[in-house]
Formats: C-alpha cells, structure tokens, sequence
C-alpha cells in the first residue's frame, strides 16, 4: 500500500511514518509540509491512502481534498486535525473525506484504517 502524508509539523510527519511503516506491505511515498507541495505530490505518486492535515501553508487541507476529488474518487482520504470541530467535521466531509480524525483523540485509529485497507488486500 502506497501512503501520502501531509502536516504543516514535522514532529506528526515523523511519528506518523513510525506508526504506519510496515515493511513489505506500507510505503510511504511522499511526507509534505504545505498545500501545494501535497496536491502535488497526490497528482504524481498516486497513492492509496493520504492522510492530511486541514492547516498547511499554501492550500489547506479541505482545498487540497476538493482538488483531488475531482481527479481521483478512489483514493482513500483521511483529515487529521487539531480542528476538530463539527464545522469541521462537516466541511471536510462534504469536500470528500472518507475520515476526519482527531489529533488528540483519534491518531490511532490511523493505523487502523491502514490495516483495515491492507487486509482488504489480501495482502
């Protein structure tokens, strides 16, 4: 499975590649800090699943789902957010989201959904 990642912190970029690397069966193929460098990279990696933050200079993370969805509606989408507001909540999932995932809540259920995906697989 090919993994994208994007928040505007390095700390969240690096403890999400720890929890979701699994050799042989988890790539993660693009770590980005910014909107445009995300939207980007979605365009040209083609992963499976991107797991992104709604802050991040250049786009956030709602306009680079929207972008996205009107190219892509196969991939999975994951918001994770200190925003997690049910105005947020909301917006994100009308832009497309497949989940909308609390920072301090819900970080593990990240992983979850990747095994989730992984064992859908077969893999």
């Amino acid at each position: 499975m090919r993994v994208l990642i994007a928040d505007d912190s390095d700390l969240i970029l690096k403890r999400l590649t720890e929890m979701l690397t699994i050799p042989q069966q988890v790539e993660i193929v693009g770590s980005f800090t910014n909107g445009i460098e995300t939207l980007a990279g979605l365009r040209t990696l083609k992963p499976d699943l991107a797991i992104v933050c709604i802050k991040m200079p250049g786009l956030s993370g709602i306009e680079v789902l929207t972008e996205i969805r009107k190219e892509n509606s196969e991939l999975v989408f994951i918001i994770l957010t200190l925003f997690s507001s049910e105005f947020y909540r909301e917006m994100a999932m009308q832009a497309g989201a497949d989940y909308f995932f609390s920072k301090p809540d819900d970080f593990k259920k990240v992983a979850r959904v990747m095994v989730e995906m992984i064992m859908k697989e077969g893999k």
